[in-house]
């Protein structure tokens, strides 16, 4: 099993930042991918970004690219998203999850989640 946990979730307000950290641990060898989703009530869990393990290759969705970064730090089993030019419609609850596979943007690929760090943008 692979334990992740995200934490650096806050209130910020609009044009604000924050950085996200998840913390991997257990059988992190079986990682090949990292993605971060977020949710907000009564919608889907949708994808934010995602980074290859091996080779720190990013993937982005629509919505953040050019406002969010995500980078990894292999030795210490980190990934993180710094998440700029905040908005109201970045308001959600923010969850990391690993593959053994590669970055793909259904939650149905991904074998463990964490419990989420809330964001929440105010105007």
């Amino acid at each position: 099993q692979v334990q992740l946990v995200e934490s650096g979730g806050g209130v910020v307000q609009a044009g604000g930042s924050l950085m996200l950290t998840c913390v991997a641990s257990g059988r992190t060898g079986s990682i090949s991918a990292m993605g971060w989703f977020r949710q907000v009530p009564g919608k889907e869990r949708e994808f934010v970004a995602g980074i290859s393990w091996s080779s720190g290759r990013t993937y982005y969705a629509d919505s953040v690219k050019g406002r969010f970064t995500v980078s990894r730090d292999y030795a210490k089993n980190m990934v993180y998203v710094q998440a700029n030019s905040l908005q109201r419609e970045d308001t959600a609850v923010y969850y990391c999850a690993d593959s053994n596979s590669r970055v793909v943007s259904s939650t149905t690929r991904y074998d463990y989640w964490g419990q989420g760090t809330q964001v929440t943008v105010s105007s």
